[in-house]
């Protein structure tokens, strides 16, 4: 997954901001899906596209947060 190594050289600040672009894009995502499956105008297939947009986000959302608040065991 090149993201990752792309992110894996930014700065902690940088890190911060993207986290923040991330939680907002995805609940974005969240609220787009929920419109649409609401609505019933959209199709599976686009409800399933923004699904897994919003999974791929989640996933980066994870990997910048265990990279700021790694877990230490004391």
């Amino acid at each position: 997954m090149n993201m990752f190594r792309d992110l894996s050289m930014a700065s902690d600040e940088v890190l911060r901001y993207e986290l923040e672009e991330f939680r907002r894009q995805h609940r974005d995502l969240d609220e787009a899906i929920t419109a649409l499956v609401e609505k019933g105008t959209a199709d599976t297939l686009t409800i399933k596209r923004l699904k897994q947009q919003k999974l791929r986000l989640k996933d980066r959302i994870s990997w910048i947060e265990d990279r700021l608040y790694p877990d230490i065991i004391a």
